[in-house]
């Protein structure tokens, strides 16, 4: 098989001789698609080579079809796994895309429920502050009557008699 250049000046084929089935075919591609066409027609005496073995000399005519309709065979199954690649590459592309939408609601979802969190604790800490002396002398005050009363302050004494009542809330 050879390469010669184009003869038109202005064209950019190339020409190439190939040999399928014991002939020799001259061939034109485009400008650097030469070694392609010299595999392909190499892929295709192979394969008439490979019949000749399995059904010995049927004609060189009916070989050449028997190898083109195994070559369109082989391209209808590609054909027909290409589809079913491209329809679960779309349903695996589609599934991502819920996924990330799910994601991001369950994360708006989480964020809410922190928001919700944080207002509660805050609430909680402003009644906690209203209830508390407002000065460090107050506390100390606190402190000393609580030790004057035997360790415990008036709070701690009403949660057992309410505990014993049934009246407590958590």
């Amino acid at each position: 098989m050879t390469a010669d250049r184009p003869s038109p000046p202005n064209s950019d084929l190339s020409r190439v001789t190939v040999a399928i089935n014991g002939r020799k075919f001259r061939m034109a591609c485009e400008d650097g698609q030469e070694a392609h066409l010299r595999r392909l027609a190499n892929d295709l005496d192979q394969r008439i080579g490979r019949l000749r073995g399995e059904f010995g000399e049927i004609g060189n005519t009916r070989l050449t079809v028997m190898a083109a309709l195994t070559i369109s065979d082989e391209l209808v199954q590609v054909s027909g796994r290409l589809r079913a690649l491209e329809r679960e590459l779309a349903a695996l592309q589609d599934a991502r895309v819920a996924a990330a939408d799910h994601a991001r609601a369950t994360q708006a979802a989480v964020a809410a429920a922190l928001n919700a969190a944080a207002e509660r604790l805050e609430g909680i800490t402003r009644r906690l502050n209203r209830t508390l002396p407002p000065d460090d002398e107050s506390i100390a005050a606190r402190g000393a009557k609580v030790a004057s009363s035997g360790g415990t302050d008036r709070a701690e004494k009403a949660v057992p008699s309410m505990v014993a009542a049934g009246r407590s809330n958590d």
